[in-house]
């Protein structure tokens, strides 16, 4: 029997380390790489209860925090992440962050993450952000899939992902194990075809625009 056909990566390698990572503008957001300045949002975050608590991580100190920023460099140029963050345009503030985790350009997915400061909470940040991100991961960087996974006791961010334009698409049971337990995970996701279906903007009463409407590159 002939040896079946090599498939071709989805996207080759290079597309992130050849390349700066770029800033995204969503609207009145504009998303932008860390720095290592910022090692101080990141203690900042993690000081907040429901922050730790859902991300698995104790509060930080500024020298783990510095790793961590380091981490997300390292990261981009292996071509294994990416990690932004979510700002104010007009002022400069720090709202939250969002990631990919997981990258496999080859096979051309990625797993979102996600949080938002205690005092950004409920202003659009988040799904905002979320949609930015996914929007270029599969238009620009080509990927097929982008993944979100959160505690099934988590409902916030089942609303997040669907203002997002994410799909739910089930549960995978006693998934994650957490502080106080084994938790079941829900699983979103949002595919390159996606983002040409007209109902994207008001998927489960969202009132996102659509990423490949919303997201540019920007320095």
């Amino acid at each position: 029997m002939p040896p079946a056909p090599a498939i071709a990566p989805v996207v080759a390698a290079g597309a992130f380390a050849c390349r700066p990572q770029p800033a995204l503008a969503a609207g009145a957001l504009r998303l932008r790489p860390w720095t290592p300045d910022d090692a101080p949002v990141l203690v900042r975050a993690f000081a907040d209860p429901d922050i730790a608590f859902w991300n698995l991580e104790e509060p930080l100190t500024l020298a783990r925090a510095r790793e961590l920023v380091a981490g997300f460099a390292a990261r981009w140029a292996q071509e294994r992440g990416a990690h932004w963050l979510v700002t104010e345009t007009a002022t400069g503030a720090v709202l939250g962050r969002v990631g990919l985790r997981c990258v496999s350009l080859a096979e051309g997915h990625a797993e979102a993450a996600y949080w938002t400061l205690p005092e950004s909470r409920g202003r659009g940040a988040a799904h905002r952000g979320l949609a930015a991100v996914a929007g270029w991961a599969l238009a620009e960087v080509g990927l097929g899939r982008v993944d979100l996974r959160h505690s099934a006791r988590n409902p916030a961010s089942c609303r997040v992902a669907g203002r997002a334009g994410f799909t739910y698409e089930g549960t995978h049971r006693h998934a994650l194990r957490h502080a106080d337990g084994w938790h079941d995970m829900h699983i979103h996701s949002l595919i390159a075809p996606d983002l040409d279906e007209w109902a994207f903007a008001g998927r489960r009463g969202g009132t996102s625009p659509r990423p490949s409407d919303q997201t540019r590159t920007g320095g």
